[in-house]
């Protein structure tokens, strides 16, 4: 049986789903939940791992992931893990990395349906014009991440 948690983040409230194979889900919701007070064992790990994402000390995940999907929306959401913290890329050049740039829609529709969210990094792939096209949780997320991973981050004049 799988465990469910709900954890606050800056984007909204955070729902994690795995058990001892792997987290097999993590989504930002547009709705509120109430937060898990007792996180379940399972889920510590990304809870721990995603807070310090959040907070800025963490660029890379080392989780035992287990999501769900067709063997071509798998490698989809392999070749976005290797996608660096701070970079970007294009669907047009997610496609080439994959050997097929015919399958950019097949590669696009896979990326859209990213069950884990942060994690595989599904909000680093962008338009081939550096447009911020699609994203399931929304541009204004999509925005923010991309902002947060930024090394360049816009100063304050005040």
């Amino acid at each position: 049986m799988e465990d469910t948690a709900y954890i606050s983040t800056p984007l909204g409230i955070a729902k994690i789903i795995g058990d001892v194979e792997g987290i097999s889900s993590i989504v930002i919701l547009n709705s509120e939940e109430p937060l898990t007070d007792i996180i379940p064992e399972t889920l510590e790990d990304a809870v721990y791992q995603l807070n310090e994402y959040f907070e800025g000390t963490r660029t890379e995940f080392s989780l035992k992931l287990n999501p769900q999907g067709t063997e071509f929306q798998r490698k989809v959401w392999s070749a976005l893990e290797k996608i660096p913290y701070g970079r970007t890329v294009s669907y047009l050049q997610l496609s080439k990395l994959l050997g097929d740039t015919k399958a950019i829609r097949a590669v696009g529709s896979a990326n859209g349906r990213n069950p884990l969210w942060i994690v595989v990094p599904c909000h680093r792939v962008i338009g081939s014009d550096g447009a911020l096209t699609g994203y399931a949780g929304g541009l204004h997320r999509k925005k923010w991440l991309l902002e947060h991973e930024s090394p360049h981050k816009q100063q304050s004049l005040f």
